[in-house]
């Protein structure tokens, strides 16, 4: 996997860790509330609405990322190209194209909705959860890739095939796992189906 050192900076950054709130599901997918992203994680989080995005190029290969090593949950781990969480009252295109901007300094075009009812609940060595309703995109970078370090240690552009095969493997997300369970029947990232809208958690608009 080609890897390279993220560099500091960039227009696109927005330091949130500290004020950023996440939207409480009901077990329907509904909004009940919200609560500070931060003290949200812990050994009984509750479910909660994100998003993950995979970054294709023309060739079809996947951007993948290795999370921070400071980073709270599953750090040091990699995992698909982006993930986030929609703000209170934001929609999925705006949380997609906020936190690809801020977590990759980049811009993104063709964003295209692939599952829109994903979800998984995963429980790290220590105790923490992750519990999420996630819908999973897809896009393709406009520009050049400028990592913030304080959220991706490392990048890399890998064949679908390569992608794949992570799945399951030490050192790679659970919940990149699970989604490559379902995307990978659906053939290459440019062969995925668009998924219906309809389908997406009633808390977040397409």
């Amino acid at each position: 996997m080609t890897s390279m050192t993220p560099p500091s900076g960039g227009s696109h950054r927005a330091a949130t860790a500290e004020t950023e709130e996440i939207v409480l599901l009901g077990t329907d997918g509904e909004a009940i509330g919200t609560a500070p992203k931060r003290a949200s994680h812990h050994g009984e989080t509750p479910l909660h609405l994100a998003f993950s995005c995979y970054l294709a190029d023309a060739s079809g290969r996947v951007l993948m990322t290795r999370r921070a090593d400071h980073k709270p949950t599953w750090p040091s781990v990699w995992t698909n190209s982006c993930c986030g969480h929609p703000a209170p009252g934001e929609g999925l295109r705006a949380a997609v194209t906020r936190r690809v901007g801020q977590e990759l300094g980049a811009d993104i075009t063709d964003l295209t909705l692939i599952l829109p009812g994903f979800g998984y609940r995963a429980v790290m060595d220590d105790g923490t959860v992750e519990y999420e309703l996630c819908p999973v995109v897809r896009a393709t970078v406009s520009g050049r890739i400028d990592p913030d370090p304080a959220e991706v240690a490392e990048t890399g552009w890998i064949d679908w095939s390569e992608c794949v095969a992570l799945a399951g493997r030490a050192g790679v997300s659970p919940w990149f796992t699970e989604q490559i369970a379902e995307l990978a029947p659906l053939g290459t990232p440019h062969q995925w189906p668009e998924g219906d809208p309809a389908q997406l958690p009633p808390a977040v608009d397409w």
